[in-house]
């Protein structure tokens, strides 16, 4: 290692530093001491008065005992030159961590703190697994400390460390890979270099030790108890050498004359040439020609005349245009309920608006083609709903509602506030929102094997779901309402249960969805007086009755769905005798006069023992019973559905000759249905849906 030599950087007596090249490199690299620190130099700028070197990073690491393994606590020391608070930053990173940097006269810090990885978000520095702060002006000397409050206890398999250091900002970006152990043992560090203990007024009292040469002028630090030169305005170079600043040739180097340039020292001269006038500046006036073309510029003048007052026409036109769909948009926003949702949501505390994404109208055009006719999945009494492939290639249904009377936004915003509370597997997600159209739009995760009705019902085709699977989907869909009566935080009533509102995914798994005519009971009621809402076929006659919404309106409504499943047979078809119309009344007949294997579907009588189905038929029977007071709760319709499906499982029926000519003797002649599925024949699903308005209290 060799001395840079004395010429070549500035010694204090008292407080100095020394510079060297290290040869043992290559190429070799210059390194900088004081006399308590030893730094290596990464760069020095002359315009900005900056040194760049490297420091070490403060650890504190422990085993999963919490037993400490290493710490060190480094310290810094370059008595006439500040560290820059202006490029620097104090950064530490742990789950369980808290640093603190020490000047001679002052203690700042942060502290970082998660309990899981997962809880940190990359690239953010706000205490949650990362921390940072500034550092103070005029710190020449400091000590950084880690610490735990609780040695990693719990942590140390994702974070066994604390860490802490300071560095050039901009430097560290912080990821959760960084709580495992640190990426780097040295970081780069920002000092500020100035001729110390001295101001420039001062300074140019002795002309023997003034520092800056001719053609610079002198500035006092910022930062730090000093001084700095600066070459002049039109010069460049070392400011602190003879003949340092050497003259800027502008008229080559930034070209900003039009007409003729003349580099002056410290500056140029722009002139035209004959013939023209002008300041002859880029920036200026330029130059024009005094006599000739004067026509051509008159015209040129005109024309950008014109194209001035067609860019400010059209400027004016599009600000004016967005301006009015921005307005738009806000109207929208508050006549589709979105101040009304904001306000229900802080009041009831509740669902968050921060779970469900906001879509903007741009985004759901997008992802429907304009909302094409080739996107629609169905159209039904609440609305019409289309597939959409959104930019991230996630398919998802998009609910659209009608435009009606105001009540349909409260549906609106009823069903959005009910989803953002609903967690559960058999349950279809919301995924966002959108207010700024004119009318409201869900978004829903896409549930990709159509609806219930659509594989009970097909058209000129016997239903293929074996009664394995039909069980299964009915104790699904019995668990999912029974979380929304016992389970949810409160409880929600669904108002709509039907086939064609139990959607099926890839796996068959049942998913409840459309929650349109779905209400929130308060923590002091069991019912609600509303509009009565529903579909023929389902609708509970007690609620039809008296307008007072329960949970055993959708225990009757289930209990027609759980028959559908039995028979195959539509809730309520105008094909079928006049008695037989109504599935549910047609069911109770059944069971009354003996004949309920008459109407089972050949699909569960010959795949099922005839007890079992007839227990399944009892349980439907019993959620149809006319009071309400006497049907069961969904939770234990759900447990007598998981009863069953455990007893199949521990006792599988096979399909024995005898069960399958018992199974032949009381099938008998079934109706042939055939009506479209729901996607193709959306008018017929409208005009079964029901809305009475009742007088309250009747």
């Amino acid at each position: 290692m060799n001395d840079a030599g004395n010429d070549c950087y500035f010694k204090e007596e008292s407080e100095s530093f020394i510079m060297f090249c290290n040869d043992s490199t290559d190429p070799p690299t210059p390194h900088m001491y004081s006399k308590d620190s030893y730094f290596r130099v990464l760069d020095i700028s002359m315009e900005s008065h900056e040194i760049s070197v490297t420091m070490f990073v403060a650890k504190d690491c422990y085993d999963s005992s919490g037993t400490s393994l290493n710490n060190n606590d480094p310290y810094f020391s370059l008595p006439i030159f500040p560290i820059s608070s202006a490029k620097n930053k104090f950064i530490a990173v742990g789950c369980d961590t808290y640093a603190t940097f020490s000047g001679s006269t002052y203690v700042t810090g942060c502290l970082s703190s998660c309990h899981s990885d997962l809880d940190v978000i990359n690239g953010s520095c706000s205490g949650i697994g990362c921390c940072e702060t500034s550092i103070p002006r005029d710190a020449y000397r400091y000590n950084i400390s880690v610490a735990s409050y609780n040695n990693h206890l719990g942590i140390s398999d994702f974070n066994p460390c604390g860490y802490a250091f300071v560095a050039q900002d901009g430097f560290f970006s912080f990821s959760t890979d960084n709580l495992r152990e640190p990426p780097f043992d040295m970081v780069p560090l920002v000092v500020d270099w100035l001729i110390p203990n001295q101001t420039c007024d001062d300074a140019q009292k002795n002309t023997t030790t003034y520092m800056c040469r001719e053609n610079s002028n002198c500035t006092d630090a910022e930062n730090g108890n000093g001084y700095q030169c600066h070459c002049l305005k039109g010069f460049q170079g070392n400011p602190y050498l003879q003949n340092g600043c050497q003259d800027i040739n502008e008229c080559v180097i930034s070209q900003p004359c039009v007409g003729i340039c003349t580099n002056l020292p410290g500056t140029y001269n722009c002139s035209c040439p004959k013939g023209s006038r002008g300041d002859g500046k880029k920036d200026g006036n330029g130059c024009t020609p005094t006599k000739r073309f004067r026509s051509m510029d008159i015209v040129l003048g005109v024309s950008t005349s014109f194209l001035l007052v067609l860019l400010a026409v059209s400027w004016l036109y599009w600000g004016l245009r967005e301006r009015k769909i921005r307005r738009q948009r806000e109207k929208f926003f508050q006549e589709n309920g979105g101040h009304e949702l904001l306000q229900r949501l802080r009041s009831e505390h509740k669902g968050s608006i921060e779970s469900v994404r906001i879509f903007t109208d741009r985004d759901l055009k997008k992802a429907t083609d304009h909302y094409h006719e080739s996107r629609i999945l169905g159209q039904g009494g609440q609305g019409t709903v289309y597939r959409g492939i959104l930019v991230d290639n996630r398919v998802v249904a998009i609910k659209k509602a009608k435009i009606l009377a105001r009540s349909q936004v409260k549906e609106f915003i009823n069903e959005l506030i009910i989803l953002s509370q609903i967690n559960h597997r058999n349950v279809v997600k919301l995924i966002g929102c959108c207010f700024e159209t004119e009318v409201p739009l869900l978004v829903y995760e896409f549930v990709t094997n159509g609806t219930l009705s659509d594989h009970i019902h097909k058209c000129g085709h016997e239903s293929t779901l074996s009664r394995r699977a039909r069980l299964r989907i009915a104790g699904e869909t019995a668990g999912a309402l029974s979380y929304l009566h016992s389970d949810a935080s409160t409880q929600i009533l669904h108002g709509d249960i039907k086939s064609t509102n139990i959607l099926l995914d890839e796996n068959y798994t049942a998913k409840v969805a459309d929650f349109g005519a779905s209400r929130l009971v308060p923590l002091n009621g069991t019912q609600l007086n509303t509009l009565v809402q529903g579909t023929r076929g389902y609708l509970d006659p007690e609620y039809l009755h008296s307008s007072q919404l329960t949970e055993k309106s959708d225990v009757y409504s289930f209990g027609v769905v759980l028959a559908e499943l039995l028979t195959g047979l539509r809730a309520f078809s105008f094909e079928r005798a006049e008695k037989e119309m109504n599935l549910s009344l047609y069911f109770a007949s059944a069971i009354k006069s003996e004949r309920l294997f008459e109407i089972i579907d050949p699909m569960v009588l010959n795949n099922g023992n005839p007890e079992e189905i007839k227990e399944v038929a009892m349980l439907a029977n019993q959620c149809l019973r006319v009071k309400g007071e006497d049907r069961p709760t969904m939770k234990e319709v759900a447990m007598e559905l998981d009863g069953l499906m455990r007893m199949m499982d521990r006792h599988p029926w096979s399909n024995r000759s005898g069960d399958l000519e018992e199974a032949e003797h009381l099938l008998g002649e079934r109706s042939n249905e055939c009506y479209g599925i729901l996607r193709s024949n959306a008018s017929r699903d409208v005009s079964n849906q029901i809305s009475f308005e009742t007088e309250s209290g009747r």
